[in-house]
């Protein structure tokens, strides 16, 4: 019988000890949520939903989002993704790409590793969004709709973890 083990057990183990990244292990979990009223005009194609800030250092583990009925012919999409706060795209996908949420009313769903591959967890969310280097501020996690339906008034809801040092 063979014992596997991750790198924060193998940096514990060390001699001398080696330490782990707070984010990814003793970090502070924090919650980012809320509700979002939309207007039948805030749902039309590339139109953006700015979710939360979270810190650029922090490491995403759940978005879980829920919304009423928007859309009354069962065709809009929404991509999850980053901006940064002056509104420009980083990855307006990273997270969830044409997920079908508000083509029916929708309970929470997770959707942070709906487009990231799983082997991206512990990483931080400037590296989710692909940059080279963290540019040490904020980034909104988003909404971006993909594709447009017939718009309906409604809620979209939003939880969001992430961890921070």
């Amino acid at each position: 019988m063979g014992t596997k083990n991750s790198t924060l057990v193998s940096n514990f183990e060390a001699s001398p000890q080696e330490m782990n990244s707070a984010h990814q292990l003793h970090g502070v979990l924090r919650i980012a949520q809320g509700t979002v009223a939309l207007a039948t005009g805030d749902l039309d194609a590339a139109d953006i939903v700015m979710l939360a800030p979270i810190p650029t250092n922090a490491s995403v583990i759940s978005i879980r989002l829920a919304s009423d009925d928007l859309d009354s012919t069962t065709s809009l999409t929404w991509h999850v993704g980053l901006h940064t706060t002056a509104g420009v795209a980083v990855d307006a996908d990273v997270y969830a790409t044409s997920i079908t949420l508000g083509q029916a009313a929708t309970a929470f769903t997770e959707y942070a590793f709906e487009a990231r591959d799983i082997n991206k967890t512990g990483q931080r969310v400037w590296q989710d969004g692909g940059v080279s280097a963290d540019p040490k501020g904020l980034y909104y996690v988003s909404c971006t709709v993909a594709t447009a339906g017939t718009a309906v008034a409604g809620d979209l809801s939003f939880i969001i973890e992430y961890v921070v040092n």
